[in-house]
Parts: C-alpha cells; structure tokens; sequence
C-alpha cells in the first residue's frame, strides 16, 4: 500500500511539474509575442515616416507572403486565433483530433506571421493570436503527462486560451472570465483548478519580464455623478450598432459565400491578401496614419490625455480592421476594437460637451464597443476596469457593456461562436 501511494503521489507531481512548465512557457511565449510586436509596429512605422507612399508597396507586399506563408506551411493560423480554440475545446470534448487547430507548429508560425503582418501596417491585435498561441503550448504539454488520462485535452486547451488572455492584458481575472464566457460556457470541478494555476503561472511569466503594467495605462476618473447615466445609455446605444455592425462584417465570408468576392478570394486567396493591403494603405494615408498598425501606441496617448483624435478615426480603424481580418493574415481585433472605442469617445465628447474631461467616456467607449463585438460583456468590462483608477466606474463599465452587448446580439449572433462553427465543419469534413 506504501509502494502505491508513493507511486500515486509521484505521478501527481510529474502531471502538477509538466503542467506549471507548460504553464510558464505559454506565458513566456505570449511575452515574446508581444515584444516582437513591439519591434515589427516600430519598423514599420520607422520606414514609412517619412515615406508616405511606401505603404503602398509594403502593405500589399507583405499582405501577400504572409498569407502565402500561412496557408502553405500553417493553415490554421490565420485570422484571430479564439474561433479555432473554441472549436478545439468542442472537438477534443468529442475525441476527435485537433492538431490542425492548436500545435507548436501553428503557435511559432502565429507569433511570426502575425508579427510580419504587422511590419506592413495591418489593424490587427496580438491578444486573440495569444490565445491561441497559448492553447497550442497547452495542447501540446497533454503527450508529456505521465498519464494521460490525468487531465482531459479539451481542459489544457481551455487553460491555455483563458491564460493567453490573462497574460496578453495582465488581467488574471479577466482570463478567468472569458473562460466561461467564450471559450468553455462552463466550468466543472477538474477544470478549474488546473485554469486557474495555469493563468497564475502564465501571468507570472508575463509580469516578470513585463512588469506589473497596465494594458493602455490609467485612467483617472475623479468622482462620478448621475450626469454619467446618459453617457452609458448613449455610449451602450452607439457602440452596440456599431460594434454589431462591426461584428456583421467579420461574418459576411461564412454567410455569403457565393458572393463574387468571397468566390474569387478563395481561388486567389494571395492577390486578395494583395487588394486588402492596398485598401488598408489608402485607408492609412486617407486618415493620416492613425488607422495603422494594431492601435495600441496610439490608445496609449489618448488614454494618458497626449493625443486627441481626429473625427474620423473612428471611421478609418473601423475599415481597415475588417479588410486586414478579410485579408486572411494571422490577426487579433481586440485591439482594434478598443482603439475604435477610444475613438468614438472623442467623438461623443464633443456631441455631449465634456471635452474637459474625456476619461470616463473613453473608459466607457472602450468597453462598450469590445463587449458589442465580442459579445463578452463582463470579460470587456474586466479588461478595461484594470486601467481605470476610480473604482466608481465599475458599475458604469458592467452596466455599458451589458447594453452594447443586448444591442449587438439583435444585429448578428456571437462573433466568435459563429467562427469556431466554421473552424468545426471543416474539421469534421477534413476527418
């Protein structure tokens, strides 16, 4: 009985020494990730600053060999990265394969290719790619428990994806949260605790190299009164058309495919990668830049009170967003999404004269349109609550998006579930 127990206490802390190491990979791995970034959105604004025709060479160019690249060597790769770990989670749940999903493989060529797309000005985020970049590392650690049947596929890729967010934002909670709300719907007992250490580790791994940060750093709201009712009503009405209209085009490919357009991107899909670069190089020097690159310096500035937004820079990342997701890169809206919401909070200041004070309509609007995006309302509202410093927007913030996010669900159905249908069907067809 002694020998048993030994043995049983043993594999316990090879499964528990596999899993933390896998767990901290992912986080280092979601590090990287964001520093190449970094680097590739320096670049390519470097190149073009004193070259403004140059976009219209680079973008198309690059635009085309990444999405030669992704095809030919990781398909799977492309686009967000959280429809195909939502699909994953239901496959493996059915035992069926989903290494054409989420593999080592598709995590390098995810923080590659997207970081490339970057170096040619697309609008596109690296936190969705995160998740699954994430979710590939946890997939793969599955082969190297010492048993098993110790932990399901379907939970270490959850885990992975859940930490993928909470390292990319630095909100443990918010990883938490969209767990339940995108990715698994629900938690059982022998899920949550291997979710929850994963996102500790992974959000260790981050902060260490990172440090404690905040996403687009604070935002400081002095003391609210009921004057802020109608800018939640407002903001939640707007962004909730918007953002579902936002979401509406994102779906058009899988709901009209026999669209001339759609027909002919699938027969060529690298000259449309083309096309959309040209677009989004028109768009950038039609709004003067502002719609470049994935948003994050920009929002930073706003939030900090450096920059004001013009009146169409709501209008310009709104576009090139959806043509650079359109283009087949490997590529995230969350960024775009919440840089689009700081946008039309500028807008919204001058229409309800606080130009004076924009920070709690910029904290609002940027929940508000992620939420009617994604249709996550309580994980929007978390990500943006961690660079608020005022705890009186909470309510204001869950209140915003909960209203975007009823708006939006009357426009189109869940952005991501929708896509993660798509990523399933061909799966199921493949196998």
């Amino acid at each position: 009985m002694a020998i048993f127990r030994g043995r049983l206490s043993s594999l316990r802390w090879r499964t528990r020494i596999t899993l933390w190491s896998a767990a901290l990979l992912a986080g280092l791995a979601v590090v990287a990730f964001a520093k190449l970034a970094d680097i590739a959105l320096t670049v390519f604004f470097t190149l073009t600053s004193s070259r403004p025709w140059l976009p219209f060479l680079l973008t198309p160019a690059i635009g085309m060999v990444v999405v030669w690249l992704t095809r030919r060597f990781v398909p799977g790769a492309q686009g967000s990265g959280i429809p195909q770990v939502i699909a994953a989670t239901r496959l493996a749940a059915l035992g069926q394969p989903v290494s054409s999903l989420v593999s080592l493989r598709i995590a390098f060529g995810k923080i590659c290719l997207g970081a490339l797309a970057l170096v040619g000005g697309f609008s596109a985020g690296r936190e969705g790619p995160s998740v699954q970049v994430a979710a590939s590392i946890m997939h793969a650690a599955h082969r190297f428990l010492p048993h098993t049947r110790a932990l399901r596929v379907q939970d270490l890729v959850l885990a992975g994806g859940a930490a993928g967010i909470a390292a990319a934002f630095n909100t443990p909670l918010a990883g938490i949260v969209f767990a339940v709300e995108e990715l698994g719907r629900r938690l059982e007992a022998r899920t949550s605790g291997v979710l929850v250490s994963t996102i500790i580790l992974a959000g260790l791994a981050s902060m260490a190299l990172l440090g404690n940060y905040n996403y687009f750093g604070h935002l400081k709201v002095e003391s609210l009164d009921r004057a802020i009712i109608i800018p939640v009503i407002l903001g939640g009405a707007v962004c909730g058309l918007l953002g579902g209209a936002f979401s509406w085009l994102l779906l058009l490919p899988q709901k009209s495919k026999g669209f001339v357009l759609w027909r002919w991107r699938d027969r060529h899909p690298v000259w449309f990668a083309g096309v959309c670069g040209i677009a989004v190089a028109l768009i950038g020097w039609i709004g003067g830049g502002i719609s470049f690159g994935s948003g994050y310096s920009i929002t930073s500035h706003v939030v900090s009170g450096q920059q004001v937004l013009p009146w169409h820079a709501a209008i310009t990342r709104f576009l090139a967003t959806a043509i650079s997701y359109y283009s087949g890169i490997p590529g995230g809206i969350f960024a775009p999404s919440l840089a689009v919401g700081a946008a039309l909070a500028s807008n919204m200041a001058h229409v309800l004269g606080t130009t004076a004070d924009t920070a709690p309509l910029i904290a609002l609007c940027m929940a508000g349109f992620l939420a009617a995006v994604t249709q996550s309302p309580i994980t929007s509202a978390i990500i943006v609550m961690e660079m608020v410093d005022g705890h009186e927007m909470v309510i204001s913030l869950m209140a915003i998006t909960l209203i975007s996010k009823a708006v939006s669900s009357r426009i189109t159905p869940e952005l991501y579930q929708q896509l993660a249908l798509g990523f399933r069907s061909e799966q199921k067809n493949r196998g």
